[in-house]
């Protein structure tokens, strides 16, 4: 079997959602999933590109996908690579698309000088889990992921147009 990574398209749009879609049945959040193919257009190859995605093929079938965009540290001073998404279709699972992606977006990191690479992955998905620290992924216990989404992110923008609170001591 042969594996090949190659950057996506605007042609790869339609792909890039189904894919979406998939991983997000494989996770159980399907019922989260609203992205569109014209908002995925826009976002991912617009006038201001949010993320990029990297497409993996086994013998020129496009099976799997790694969508990331630059994040930067503080502490180091330097860019970053977020990992948003990494997902193999099953049938295609086990033959090393999945590590060749993740080392194509490592090289790519390494390329662009970036400190980091960094990811979330459910608590529960074992598999990615083992494959990652088969990797040398370490992970970041210490830490937790924070979210605000929906109403509490209106909720919060909000505040901006109440005059901050003044502490008198």
């Amino acid at each position: 079997m042969r594996h090949a990574v190659r950057p996506a398209t605007p042609a790869d749009v339609p792909l890039i959602l189904a894919l979406i879609r998939e991983l997000a049945d494989y996770e159980r959040l399907a019922h989260e999933v609203v992205a569109t193919e014209d908002a995925l257009a826009e976002h991912l190859f617009g006038a201001r590109p949010a993320a990029e995605v990297l497409i993996g093929e086994c013998d020129g079938e496009a099976v799997g996908f790694a969508l990331y965009f630059q994040s930067f540290s503080t502490f180091l001073a330097r860019p970053g690579l977020y990992l948003e998404d990494l997902f193999v279709r099953p049938a295609f699972r086990g033959r090393g698309l999945g590590a060749r992606l993740l080392v194509e977006l490592a090289a790519l990191a390494v390329q662009r000088g970036c400190g980091r690479l960094e990811w979330s992955v459910l608590d529960w998905n074992e598999p990615a889990l083992a494959f990652y620290r088969r990797l040398g992924a370490a992970p970041m216990a210490e830490w937790t992921v924070q979210r605000l989404a929906g109403d509490a992110l209106r909720a919060v923008a909000a505040r901006r147009d109440v005059a901050p609170h003044s502490r008198t001591g």
